[in-house]
């Protein structure tokens, strides 16, 4: 599953994966990385069973896409709203498994779990009528019919992730519920079971997690050339200079930093400032961490937890990275890491080379914005960029020269948040995009089609393709250009037609016009 994670330890609720479906069909697999909650379910099959092995759930999925029902548009707005009506009729049950799972505060986990899977499938549903139609195009030859399809890939594998068990596994159902897909089978594990399913062969795989089992999904799906996205993640990094409002600029940070503990694929891994500044970024964090928190953290109901002890110790081993100037506690036993701040961190160091995935933020002095924008591009390409600046020059600098999944201004994870913007890497931080139409497009075949007729004008136009090969023939195929470039033979046999009917309607009209005149005179 997601972030390299054993199956002991993924995280979720009591989800009963059978009410995607509103039906008996399945045309999608959905591997739902999440358990129920480790602490209270040992045994995972006791929530979810399969019926035979995971070829007879393909081998079913693929035959009930082939019958053709899931194709039209009627029963594809039938399942995403089903789809909608389980987030709303259980969300109380996704907001206490992601209490007793991650500890999430209730506002994180209805804006970013339960209401966004909600607003993505209702902006999909109020579009969905547009987005199917096939989409009519000029054509080279005149009289030809040229339009491009949207054609379903069909029997689709879903890889969600535990940070965001939610989430990361249904806003791409919604873009293959949008396609024609059903999901209907809920696979819970880890290692083994995602790799005794990637031996079987998908129309499409989506996996979101870390780049190291990306490479191995990728891997798995060039057996059968398989199409795949991967939502990765990296070291996003977040640029601050002088011309700010720090006390907005440091709110807007650590609200994106402490978002589910820094346990967010997107949240700022690093920032970047110069020396002078340093400082009152430090004072202004204790203020604002003080603010929202208390003088301990710990006893915050508005901070999650580490999924897993196991992280709180790789992220408790970062702490030696560097020298701690906010924070720096943990607890093992509780799952917990204070928001850390930390500076004089070597470049080279384990909290510099890892995604850290956790309420830990290094600060590394740059002197101006292009030594920012040189020590992020001597890294992997990020999943996300944040820059603070009211300087237009400096904004731009870093849109044209970094190059990253996606760009926020002044602010951390918005661009991640609408429907109408796709969401995803580049590089390392991943392949492909989603949310909104870019999720229906992840899901779509775009089927050129081309419909000729045997109108014998046709014929005379191209008739010089067919043996035997002449100059002739060879400057009458090459003569024709693009019409950005000028007008080629077939640009004024274009023209020709249009006055050719131009002047039979005319004609027509004349006619009948000295016809009625005659009649009444």
């Amino acid at each position: 599953g997601g972030k390299d994670l054993p199956g002991g330890d993924l995280p979720g609720g009591d989800l009963p994966g059978g009410y995607l479906l509103g039906g008996d069909l399945p045309g999608c697999v959905l591997q739902y990385a999440s358990t129920p909650s480790t602490s209270e379910v040992t045994n995972p099959n006791k929530y979810y069973t399969m019926a035979g092995s995971y070829k007879d759930v393909v081998k079913r999925a693929r035959s009930a896409y082939n019958g053709g029902r899931t194709l039209s548009v009627e029963h594809r707005r039938r399942q995403l709203q089903q789809l909608r009506q389980m987030c709303l009729d259980h969300k109380d049950t996704f907001l206490d498994a992601l209490k007793i799972d991650l500890r999430k505060p209730q506002l994180e986990a209805m804006m970013l779990e339960v209401n966004a899977v909600i607003m993505d499938i209702t902006y999909t549903l109020n579009r969905l009528d547009k987005w199917v139609k096939t989409e009519m195009v000029s054509s080279a030859i005149p009289f030809d019919r040229s339009y491009i399809y949207n054609d379903p890939y069909g029997v689709v594998l879903v890889m969600g992730a535990w940070n965001y068990p939610l989430q990361l596994a249904l806003l791409p159902v919604t873009g293959s519920d949008a396609n024609s897909q059903e999901c209907v089978q809920v696979v819970c594990g880890g290692v083994e079971e995602t790799t005794q399913l990637l031996q079987e062969r998908f129309d499409y795989i989506f996996y979101t997690g870390s780049a190291t089992v990306g490479k191995i999904i990728r891997e798995a799906a060039n057996k059968f050339l398989t199409p795949t996205t991967l939502e990765l993640g990296g070291k996003s990094p977040c640029y601050i200079d002088n011309s700010v409002d720090l006390n907005l600029a440091v709110r807007r940070v650590l609200w994106g930093k402490m978002q589910n503990l820094g346990q967010t694929c997107i949240a700022p891994d690093y920032l970047l400032c110069s020396k002078a500044l340093q400082d009152p970024i430090i004072k202004k964090v204790k203020e604002v961490l003080r603010e929202w928190y208390g003088h301990d953290p710990k006893d915050s109901p508005h901070l999650a937890r580490i999924v897993a002890e196991r992280h709180v110790e790789r992220l408790a081993s970062y702490l030696e990275c560097g020298k701690v100037v906010v924070g720096g506690r943990f607890d093992l036993s509780d799952r917990w890491v204070e928001p850390t701040l930390l500076v004089d961190v070597p470049e080279n160091s384990k909290v510099m080379t890892e995604e850290i995935f956790g309420p830990i933020l290094p600060i590394i002095n740059v002197e101006t914005h292009v030594d920012a924008i040189k020590f992020i591009n001597k890294r992997e390409k990020p999943l996300a960029l944040y820059v603070f600046s009211k300087k237009e020059a400096v904004k731009e600098l870093f849109l044209r020269q970094v190059r990253c999944g996606g760009v926020t201004i002044n602010d951390t994870l918005f661009h991640a948040a609408s429907s109408t913007m796709p969401f995803g890497g580049v590089g390392n931080s991943g392949m492909g995009a989603y949310h909104g139409k870019y999720s229906f497009d992840t899901f779509t075949h775009k089927k050129s089609c081309l419909n000729r007729s045997y109108n014998p004008l046709i014929e005379k136009v191209t008739r010089a393709r067919f043996p035997p090969y002449t100059e002739k023939n060879m400057k009458a195929l090459i003569s024709q250009k693009d019409p950005g470039d000028g007008p080629g033979v077939l640009h004024h046999l274009k023209v020709f037609t249009k006055y050719l009917f131009s002047m039979s309607i005319g004609a027509l009209l004349l006619f009948l016009y000295i016809r009625y005149t005659y009649v009444k005179v």
